[in-house]
């Protein structure tokens, strides 16, 4: 039990980080000591990804510093809790032209195009390698082309090709993070208090976003190219970390499971799909099953209508992940403009609250047992927080920054809620007929879909707001977040069909995706 005589092969499959580990204890971690190293882990694995992710959206004013209101305003304003505003003149060589603002633009859709197909080819090659090696080679790759992107600062390079290559190729090796990272937490915990715990852990999203815009933000005195460097540089660092320390599956670790982890073959009536993880046993017998495939795991039940809920959600989502320092620098609250830097440490607000709205959606979901339920919810809320935020944010710092948290919070609440909790529920379904070797296949599928919206967000808002028209960019991010909602009318219906059934006992409990499945066949 705590002894360390263990076989060769188990001792050489286990990462040299967790050897290390248990010579200092004396014995052989615990299950629970290992869900912490896998949650501490994944989390500090996927905050780097965003941190890195984010600095474009902090660096975009240094480079096109250009705004439609130029010359309205400039007067110098200090701010007690956010700093001193001002706008800057002059830029960077090609993104301070007329033709700035889509130029960066497309920078942002040809990442996230890049991002969203090599998430289909990362989930498929996911489940079939070693998901810790697989993650550390991405997260060093991203590192790298992260680091690139700034080293054109110091190199003088005035290349719009190069500058789209190097986030292009950041973009391939950051599809690796998510699809690994969901199927690592998604083999070390079952599905009862799922949404709760994986909503706190994807607080990792907004972490990263809020420590990117931080380390950009401040960077930016000192030249826009370390506030790439910078985040390049750790998350190479935390990709080592993760080499040294990620156990991917109790399995390969020989980790027991405890007992009462094993009760989720019992009927839980919280969620749009049932799931199972695999007793110890039954894992064994799960190594030796072929990878569920690409279009398999398409026709899991959920995965569509979640996909493309996902798609309009992440089109919201990433739209303000790229868009909104640029957006608060341009836009005069109480009659002044804010700073780059000040501009990009308000815009935290929104990810303050996207921490909040994340643990609430996984909080709610798992107490009603009702993910479509919970997640169009929050986006019909999101719809009326999105219009308050564009028509009374310039009222004041604190309307502006008390609407971002209300928006970012219902906005990244549902977005939270499908790419971990669903996912997970998804890759574990029952129908796959106790294969779990299909999590990190539906989780970029699920991603992936909703990376394309991602995509489309961003150079709609680049070539929208080009034409002076924030409002108009608005009532796009209205109406696809009604979309969002729309899509999960089915499994929503599913939701209620299910309550209704469980208020009498005397009848048989049928899931939600039986109801959807019987309808169908009706139809």
């Amino acid at each position: 039990m705590g002894s360390l005589m263990q076989s060769e092969p188990e001792m050489e499959k286990k990462p040299v980080g967790i050897r290390f580990l248990e010579r200092i204890i004396g014995s052989k971690l615990s299950y629970n000591a290992y869900q912490a190293i896998v949650l501490i882990v994944t989390f500090l694995a996927y905050a780097s990804y965003h941190a890195a992710r984010k600095t474009t959206s902090i660096v975009k004013s240094a480079l096109d510093p250009q705004s439609p209101d130029t010359g309205l305003n400039s007067l110098l304003l200090r701010f007690t809790s956010f700093g001193s505003s001002v706008k800057e003149e002059g830029g960077w060589a090609p993104f301070n032209g007329p033709d700035g603002t889509v130029l960066l633009g497309e920078i942002d859709v040809a990442f996230l195009a890049v991002y969203a197909f090599g998430m289909y080819f990362a989930g498929h090659l996911g489940d079939r390698m070693n998901l810790r090696i697989f993650l550390t080679v991405g997260m060093i790759g991203t590192g790298v082309f992260t680091s690139l992107f700034g080293v054109g600062y110091w190199a003088n390079i005035h290349s719009f090709y190069y500058f789209l290559i190097m986030q292009m190729l950041a973009g391939l090796f950051q599809s690796s993070g998510w699809p690994s990272v969901v199927a690592v937490v998604g083999n070390w915990f079952n599905k009862k208090k799922r949404g709760l715990i994986m909503g706190i852990w994807n607080a990792h999203t907004s972490v990263g976003n809020i420590t990117g815009s931080l380390i950009a933000a401040a960077m930016l005195r000192y030249g826009w190219g370390w506030s790439f460097v910078v985040p390049g540089v750790i998350i190479v660092v935390i990709g080592l970390v993760n080499f040294a320390f990620l156990p991917v599956n109790p399995e390969i670790v020989g980790a027991e499971r405890d007992q009462d982890l094993d009760s989720s073959s019992e009927k839980i009536g919280n969620s749009v799909n049932e799931a199972l993880l695999l007793s110890s046993s039954d894992s064994e017998t799960d190594n030796r099953k072929q990878a569920v495939g690409f279009i398999e795991a398409w026709r899991i039940p959920g995965v569509a209508p979640f996909a493309l809920c996902l798609f309009f959600a992440k089109l919201v989502a990433y739209t303000f992940l790229y868009w909104l320092p640029f957006y608060v620098s341009h836009t005069a609250i109480e009659g002044e403009y804010l700073s780059d830097e000040t501009a990009g440490n308000l815009s935290t607000m929104f990810d303050v609250g996207g921490v909040v709205g994340g643990i609430m959606a996984g909080y709610i979901s798992d107490r009603i047992g009702a993910r479509a339920i919970t997640a169009a919810s929050f986006m019909y809320c999101s719809i009326p927080a999105l219009f308050f935020y564009r028509s009374y944010g310039h009222v004041s710092l604190l309307a502006n920054a008390s609407l971002m948290f209300l928006t970012g919070m219902l906005v990244n609440g549902p977005y939270a809620l499908i790419t971990t909790a669903v996912s997970a529920d998804l890759g574990t379904h029952s129908s796959l007929k106790g294969n779990s070797r299909a999590l990190a296949t539906v989780t970029a599928i699920i991603d992936g879909t909703g990376s394309v919206g991602a995509a489309v967000g961003p150079l709609l808002t680049g070539y929208i707001s080009s034409r002076g028209s924030w409002s108009a960019v608005f009532t796009m991010l209205m109406g696809a977040a009604f979309v969002a909602g729309l899509l999960l009318t089915r499994l929503v219906m599913a939701e209620v069909a299910e309550k209704i059934a469980e208020s009498r006992p005397s009848e048989e409990y049928r899931s939600p995706v039986d109801c959807v499945q019987d309808h169908v066949m009706e139809v």
